[in-house]
């Protein structure tokens, strides 16, 4: 399906986290141990908040374990907050316009999983998404329409009750449709300052999704770890799979919930339940 990954906390070298780590995103991308496929080759993004305005991306259709560029830009950029993430395509091409994150002004979004039936609701969602956005939407992925949905629905002011509008708006629709089982993923958001984890499923279970506990009991229960010793108090990750294998050191998110993680680490736990909305037949 896809692999990705959310950082927030002390400025790190983007490469310590996505290549470095036992099982970092780029490993991952090869040998994934929990998605739905092993390979997740069809294409890397990174979008990373650093002294710019705004978040940067790099997004390539090269499969990131053999992209020289990601190399080269992860061992020479720093970045307090970044989502990292390895595309399996299973509907839409493999092509730039594809790939995650999607960014609007300060925002950026991640998934793992799909829309179901896109070729029968693509026109309605469509259809939906707000004049002032409509004309940003370049490619083709299920992903893309999901996110100019969101913000047709309020992201940048909530982004929790946004996504869960928006979902319910697709199940809505694929009803309408005489579908089911269409909303399947895990989601990662931010706008530079927060970071916010969704993990939900309309039918079956959802993808997997995990959050790092805090540094003081990471620190306690791994105090020769050369990695562990180095992070700060208020450092999180959160990941489709465990980036090291640590016992006790990654909470799983659980399925029909949200965390959000603010400046300092601090942390909330959210339920997560998509709105009933009524759409035309």
């Amino acid at each position: 399906m896809c692999r990705w990954m959310g950082w927030i906390g002390q400025p790190v070298l983007i490469e310590e986290l996505v290549f470095k780590t036992q099982h970092g995103i780029v490993d991952q991308s090869l040998h994934s141990n929990l998605g739905a496929e092993t390979t997740n080759g069809d294409g890397f993004g990174l979008g990373w908040y650093g002294i710019g305005d705004g978040p940067g991306i790099y997004r390539s259709v090269s499969p990131a374990w053999s992209d020289p560029n990601l190399r080269e830009l992860a061992a020479h950029v720093e970045s307090p907050l970044f989502l990292a993430h390895v595309r399996a395509a299973i509907g839409s091409p493999v092509q730039e316009t594809n790939c995650h994150p999607f960014r609007k002004d300060n925002w950026l979004l991640v998934h793992n999983g799909y829309v179901a039936d896109m070729h029968v609701i693509r026109r309605d969602l469509m259809m939906a998404i707000d004049p002032e956005h409509f004309a940003d939407v370049q490619g083709s992925t299920d992903t893309e329409v999901l996110f100019y949905l969101a913000l047709t629905n309020g992201l940048m002011e909530d982004p929790i009750a946004a996504m869960e509008r928006t979902i319910g708006f697709i199940e809505a629709t694929g009803r309408a449709h005489g579908k089911t089982g269409l909303v399947q993923g895990t989601f990662g958001i931010s706008n530079g300052e927060d970071l916010w984890g969704i993990r939900y499923a309309t039918e079956g279970k959802a993808r997997t999704l995990f959050i790092s506990t805090d540094v003081d009991a990471m620190q306690r229960l791994y105090p020769d770890n050369a990695r562990v010793t180095l992070l700060k108090a208020g450092d999180r990750l959160i990941v489709s799979e465990p980036v090291a294998d640590l016992p006790g050191v990654w909470e799983e998110i659980p399925a029909g919930s949200a965390v959000v993680v603010h400046p300092g680490g601090v942390l909330e736990h959210l339920s997560f339940q998509p709105q009933e909305v009524a759409v035309a037949a």
